[in-house]
């Protein structure tokens, strides 16, 4: 089967948050499972041609794309996506990607990604490759579907092509002024009041790709059930409601072959399921890091995270004089919204014995930290999948999340399980979104923590589950054969 899989940002090459993960993994596990795959995305300022080995793709050469009135050049870039035969095509455009940032606020964001999605298609066209089915990722990639159906109807090569379109995150939906609609060339009577690319006024790029996609998914099965509620929707709930008999839910994967404490390159001691003695020496080596004093019978908490308030952190800053009282280090390591950041500052300040603070990205610590600390807190708002979660329960580092989304599909809580008459708990879990209902889950943990016998058996559990790609690319695969049979009845 082939598939072209199309995403804004994608690892190695550019990353602000999971999405970019997954656009780097899943091509990979789904070429494994015998899918010829091939990867777009904008080539950003920030992209090396040289580390990634790009090459120009002189067969290509410029291509014209009109935006409203005035015409731009896209060009494609060429490489293989590292651990994989997948080739990466980058759509290139100077005037709209060579920014400091991969998103902007832009008066001209829209344009950028018109360009991107009418990009794709054109070098699809020039490459003579004919995909069973095209997967867009987000809204930036949200008007490939329309272009298919209406721009593009025309050409053969299209003919059989199949669309998906996964929503990682609905709260951001791309909704730029119906001036957009002239930016990007599609007919003006497809926008009225309530039309499939219209929203609240706006020109919506995900309701549009919601829309006109033959099927749509997002990362986990909870969060499938849960953006159809208005709790959860962000207001796309009504619009989801129209298409929920073509919604599914598929679980993101991790790439085991960078996280697991086994192999990570980054651990100064690795460590596996049937001998957990390097996880200490990983913990006291953090320590050391931060400078904070090293007792194993004191659990050290993790949190790497954007610091934004879908994670959850306003709870933590209600609760955070609570928190300090209890007996725990905490070690913390992310950036975002001022006020945040500014919180976890003020708390190293005022602890600087319990608390230290990393603000920034470094992805080496953040290896170090889910292997050094014990226990690792999400109170997310809300969590379309998370990946922290994930590689915790890998590294016997046991989660602490509010259970929504994709928490909730991954983390079993020990109590539960434990009135369940079972011991199969990974992690501990709390319902409400309320600052109480976060410091006493803390607590329980903590107090749990005391007892090394139960805490042990919490981290066999976790280390024992498998969320490798593997497992999500084959029910991609079905899904896709799916889509591209009814395409062809």
């Amino acid at each position: 089967m082939k598939i072209a899989f199309i995403c804004s940002e994608a690892v190695p090459y550019a990353k602000t948050g999971g999405l970019a993960d997954v656009a780097g993994s899943l091509p990979k596990a789904l070429e494994q499972l015998g899918c010829e795959v091939k990867l777009f995305i904008p080539k950003y300022y920030s992209i090396e041609e040289s580390e990634f080995g790009l090459h120009y793709n002189w067969e290509i050469g410029e291509i014209p794309i009109k935006i409203y009135n005035h015409t731009r050049y896209a060009h494609v870039y060429q490489s293989i996506l590292p651990g994989s035969s997948v080739e990466v095509n980058f759509i290139d455009c100077p005037h709209y990607f060579h920014r400091d940032q991969i998103y902007t606020d832009g008066f001209d964001e829209d344009e950028r990604f018109i360009l991107f999605c009418r990009g794709v298609i054109e070098a699809l066209q020039r490459l003579k490759w004919s995909p069973d089915v095209i997967h867009c990722n987000d809204w930036q990639t949200g008007l490939i579907p329309l272009y298919l159906k209406e721009n593009y109807a025309w050409d053969i090569l299209f003919k059989s092509t199949a669309t998906i379109f996964t929503i990682h995150n609905i709260g951001y939906q791309g909704r730029f002024s119906r001036n957009t609609v002239k930016n990007a060339l599609i007919k003006e009577k497809l926008f009225y009041p309530e039309s499939p690319i219209e929203y609240q006024g706006d020109f919506s790029f995900m309701k549009t790709a919601i829309m006109f996609s033959d099927v749509i998914n997002t990362v986990s099965k909870t969060y499938a059930k849960e953006i159809l509620t208005s709790e959860f929707g962000c207001g796309m709930e009504t619009v989801l409601m129209q298409r929920k008999d073509h919604l599914y839910g598929i679980l993101n994967g991790v790439d085991y072959s960078e996280w697991d404490p086994e192999i990570d390159k980054f651990l100064p001691s690795h460590y596996s399921l049937n001998n957990h003695e390097g996880k200490a020496k990983n913990k006291q080596y953090l320590l050391n890091k931060f400078g904070l004093k090293f007792n194993n019978d004191v659990p050290i908490i993790g949190i790497v995270s954007r610091m934004v308030s879908q994670k959850g952190f306003d709870l933590v800053e209600d609760a955070s004089k609570d928190l300090m009282k209890l007996n725990a280090q905490w070690i913390i390591l992310g950036s975002g919204e001022d006020r945040y950041e500014e919180m976890f500052r003020n708390l190293h300040l005022s602890y600087p014995d319990k608390v230290a603070v990393y603000i920034g990205f470094n992805n080496e610590l953040s290896h170090l930290v889910e292997a050094g600390v014990d226990m690792f807190l999400m109170p997310s708002l809300y969590e379309p999948c998370g990946l922290n979660q994930i590689y915790s329960l890998k590294y016997g580092t046991v989660p602490i999340v509010r259970k929504i989304g994709g928490l909730a599909d991954t983390v079993y809580d020990w109590f539960e399980c434990k009135l369940n008459g079972n011991e199969t708990g990974t992690g501990f879990t709390f319902y409400n979104y309320d600052f109480k209902a976060l410091l006493e889950t803390v607590k329980k943990a903590i107090n749990t923590f005391a007892d090394k016998k139960t805490w042990g058996k919490i981290q066999t559990n976790g280390m024992k589950e498998n969320f490798s790609w593997q497992t999500s690319a084959g029910k991609y695969l079905e899904l896709y054969n799916d889509i591209v049979k009814k395409k062809k009845l």
